[in-house]
């Protein structure tokens, strides 16, 4: 994994904390230049600072994904800077919030949309526009096991998950003969503290266990184990998850509507 990518260059979006942030820590060990994509440009910083302090080499730049002229000038100067863009890492999104449909408003749709859905496609098309003149890059979407099996209780963020899976893997076939990657990254839940969580990984885990799944070209990257198993029997029978949902959709009930 070492070569594949040592002295390449990488985006990524929403590096400032989380599997972001595991990921440029991740990539820059491996030896790539890392762009530290993310709003919040302090926590950007810090994360670039730490890289560069242990011998890495990264940036970070400050970037709002829902701004499409931002992320293509992001992408363009990048291109110019590098001579050229090897890894857009397209991670930034807004976690879930959890409430039912007939709570929300249209503003909460359109806060989830524009983060979560339109600030990983502008990402993709500027950067599959530059990976198609230069003949090569991989396009990796961050989606959620919400795109896969649902989410009841924060539907608009399946949805908008849901649509990376749908954006992803049509446009890996229309990409692999023009030399350009794609693939999709559906976690389940991520731990986010120290202590251990049964079936959980933390962002760390989680950052080496994407770049396997890109190292080897994976079209959809989805863990851990149990994310795998959710995933497969919805495919294979999607009535055995429906007791799941219900069970989900009542116990959210019984905690906010009593």
């Amino acid at each position: 994994m070492a070569d594949q990518f040592k002295d390449k260059v990488a985006i990524v979006t929403g590096g400032a904390s989380g599997i972001g942030r595991a990921l440029c820590e991740a990539l820059s060990q491996r030896g790539a230049r890392v762009i530290v994509a993310d709003i919040d440009t302090e926590g950007a910083q810090r994360v670039a600072l730490a890289i560069t302090t242990a011998g890495g080499r990264a940036r970070e730049a400050h970037l709002d994904v829902a701004k499409g002229e931002d992320v293509r000038r992001l992408v363009g100067d990048t291109a110019s800077e590098y001579r050229r863009l090897d890894y857009m890492f397209n991670n930034a999104g807004l976690a879930v919030s959890r409430g039912e449909v007939r709570d929300l408003t249209v503003e909460h749709w359109h806060r989830v949309i524009d983060v979560n859905l339109l600030g990983v496609l502008y990402g993709t098309i500027a950067a599959y526009s530059l990976m198609v003149q230069q003949g090569f890059g991989h396009i990796v979407n961050t989606a959620s096991l919400a795109g896969l099996v649902g989410f009841p209780t924060s539907i608009p963020y399946g949805v908008s998950k849901c649509a990376l899976v749908g954006l992803s893997i049509p446009l890996r076939l229309e990409a692999a003969d023009l030399g350009v990657k794609v693939s999709v990254v559906c976690p389940g839940e991520i731990r986010t503290n120290q202590r251990h969580t049964f079936g959980l990984v933390g962002a760390e885990q989680a950052a080496e266990i994407i770049l396997r799944g890109v190292a080897k070209n994976q079209a959809i990257i989805v863990f851990p184990l149990y994310a795998r198993i959710l995933w497969r029997l919805n495919r294979l029978c999607p009535k055995l998850l429906f007791p799941l949902g219900r069970k989900i959709v009542r116990d959210f009930r019984a905690k906010h509507h009593s």
